[in-house]
């Protein structure tokens, strides 16, 4: 019989042999990962009689670099089943999993696993919570949490810089960076100044970003970090300081390629295209390869300005590198440009040989046949892309409320529709969309419904305030918009030239001639806004409605563009109104020197003087206008019953 304690040293041995065999494939699995595929570490792992927390956390961080996210997601849950214990390691690859790709519900679920299991304390797993609700937008909770934390090391407060950063709250940015130099625990590093420079770059803070160009510089960042100065490249392009942005440039070492990219896309994105293709042309020259960035520049910059000759050269090149089939940002980049620049065939024709429908190159082709008018087709790709299950965002969403506020076939129901699909998809308080929502149901006369989309705005911003102003001035509500108009005065809300356009144009409708003139004259005394083109003619349109016909054309003369003819056109037109004679013929004459080959120019000028009872020169005009050939274009209305449009 054999003695208890004689078991002792063998069943320590068995334990320590168990403990050596798992340890070896771990360590197998781990190089595995490393270095190829990841179906011979899957695989191993299988055959493996017994694995421990490592293991699985070895497999879980692998489908996490190898972008597998749902099947990482899957193992972890196997693992819980299985009953293995999390550890901080766990939980840190998890929550980054689900932060990178969007798993928010998950992530909530993980934390409380971290609650459970007493983690919350560990400063790798507190960090990776941090950057989950960062990721969410969720800041108070991810401040909490963070300030929770038993250590704050230089890694979490990069973690809460990096998520304002991202989120564009340049301002929190700098305060929590303030914060960790008053603490006094930690020293920025390099990764620190990015996140710090480009926040500034976000938000175009031009004296802040150059202080922490100068710490970077004493700190000596500059000389060790090539991300710092390529920061500093695209901070001061974004600011509009492109000599500072050649300046930080040249001091990057020339083999680096992202700083190439940088400044090429930098003047790309600026239309300085000659300095762009001069910039191309020596980085090739020098061996450096063109990355996605260059090409979004320059395709960018075909789009604006709309040199479709350009955007086929900048096409080859993208051929003959591949990036065609291999970036959906260069494929969607393409049905862009040619969109934008009328070639509607060769966008179509991309769209149509794209490998997989990606969301962006489907919103690049609707806003490309809106751009063009082809608009029943836009509204139609929305549908598409919600039978093929692509889906949609703020840009679909908007765009498609665009097509459908200009479009013959376009009604309330389809409005509403759209609307409804907002509120699901939790893109109703967009700005984008929220302002698309005021337009559409304004241009089908239903204000109160615009009204309503304003009302749940949790902070509107001038934009919003302008949409509606517009509703209500297309609709000749303008007491309406003059209310709007001290609404957005009293909350400290910008103006701009639009806004006042807009309220203008609705004292224009509604014959308000004092009120209307105060704000014009508000533009400049108040505001430091200098009246444009539109805003005199919007003017000139409201005197000359009221019969103020003498101060309308002083008004006229007065203009920064001489020979307006929509202007003389709007005169014209109130002269016949009051039957004034002597400002009508001055009106009528500079119309027809302006616009001699416009039909409804002559003709408008004709029947003033049939009018006033000189039919001799109202014939002559006619004639002579017959004689050049000039077409009359016949116009349309229509009007929507019980959700059918009626031509």
């Amino acid at each position: 019989m054999t003695s208890p304690t004689a078991t002792l040293p063998m069943n320590s041995y068995f334990e320590t042999s168990f403990q050596s065999n798992v340890y070896a494939c771990n360590r197998i699995i781990d190089n595995k990962i490393k270095s190829g595929p990841l179906d011979s570490a899957l695989k191993l792992f299988d055959e493996m009689p017994n694995r421990d927390v490592v293991s699985w956390n070895l497999l879980i961080s692998g489908y996490g670099k190898y972008e597998l996210p749902n099947q990482a997601l899957c193992l972890y849950n196997q693992m819980v089943s299985h009953g293995i214990k999390e550890s901080p390691s766990t939980f840190s690859s998890v929550l980054s999993i689900c932060s990178d790709n969007g798993f928010y519900q998950v992530g909530i679920q993980v934390h409380c696993r971290v609650i459970l299991l007493g983690f919350s304390m560990n400063i790798f797993v507190g960090s990776s919570l941090v950057n989950l609700y960062m990721h969410m937008g969720l800041v108070d909770i991810a401040l909490k949490l963070f300030n929770e934390l038993p250590h704050r090391t230089l890694a979490a407060w990069n973690l809460v810089l990096r998520g304002f950063c991202e989120l564009g709250r340049s301002n929190e940015l700098l305060g929590s960076y303030c914060d960790m130099k008053l603490e006094g625990c930690v020293e920025p590093n390099g990764l620190t100044f990015c996140y710090l420079i480009r926040g500034c770059g976000n938000g175009r803070l031009l004296d802040e970003g150059k202080q922490l160009h100068c710490c970077a510089i004493k700190l000596g960042w500059l000389e060790s970090n090539l991300f710092v100065v390529n920061a500093l490249v695209d901070f001061y392009s974004a600011c509009g300081c492109l000599i500072s942005a050649r300046k930080s440039f040249e001091v990057i070492p020339p083999e680096d390629v992202i700083s190439w990219n940088s400044i090429v896309s930098v003047y790309a994105e600026y239309g300085f295209s000659l300095h762009a293709l001069e910039m191309f042309t020596k980085m090739q020259l020098s061996g450096k390869r063109p990355s996605v960035r260059s090409f979004l520049g320059f395709l960018g910059l075909s789009r604006g300005t709309q040199n479709l000759i350009l955007g086929r050269q900048i096409h080859c090149c993208v051929l003959k590198l591949g990036f065609d089939c291999g970036s959906v940002h260069v494929q969607s980049a393409l049905i862009n440009m040619y969109g934008k620049c009328g070639d509607m065939d060769s966008s179509v024709s991309l769209f149509e040989g794209v490998p997989e429908r990606s969301l962006e190159c489907c919103n690049s082709l609707m806003t490309s046949l809106l751009h063009c008018g082809v608009v029943e087709d836009s509204v139609e790709m929305f549908g598409l892309m919600l039978d093929e299950g692509i889906g949609f965002d703020e840009v679909s969403l908007s765009t498609t409320l665009k097509a459908l506020s200009v479009s013959t076939s376009g009604s309330l129901s389809s409005c509403t529709m759209v609307h409804c699909c907002a509120i699901k998809s939790g893109f109703e308080s967009d700005i984008a969309v929220s302002c698309s929502l005021i337009d559409a149901y304004s241009r089908s006369g239903h204000l109160r419904l615009s009204q309503q989309v304003f009302e749940k705005l949790p902070s509107p911003n001038a934009i919003c305030f302008t949409s509606l102003i517009n509703g209500f001035a297309r609709n000749g509500m303008g007491r309406e918009c003059l209310e709007m108009l001290d609404m957005m005065i009293q909350r400290g809300q910008k103006l701009d030239k639009v806004t006042f356009l807009s309220v203008l144009t609705g004292c224009d409708h509604s014959g308000l001639v004092k009120e209307g003139k105060m704000v014009f004259e508000s533009m400049k005394s108040l505001h430091g806004i200098d009246p444009d083109r539109r805003h005199y003619s919007c003017l000139v349109d409201l005197l000359g409605r009221a019969g103020l016909l003498y101060e309308a054309e002083k008004l006229l003369k007065q203009a920064p563009v001489k020979g307006d003819s929509v202007m003389w056109s709007s005169l014209l037109r109130s002269c016949r109104v009051h039957n004034n004679e002597m400002v009508g013929h001055t009106a009528a004459k500079i119309l027809m020197d302006l616009e001699p080959d416009n039909h409804a120019a002559w003709f408008q000028a004709s029947k003033f003087y049939s009018e006033i009872g000189d039919f001799e020169t109202s014939v002559q005009i006619r004639e002579l206008a017959m004689a050049r050939k000039m077409r009359k274009e016949i116009g349309y209305s229509l009007i929507e019953v019980n959700d059918h449009i009626y031509h």
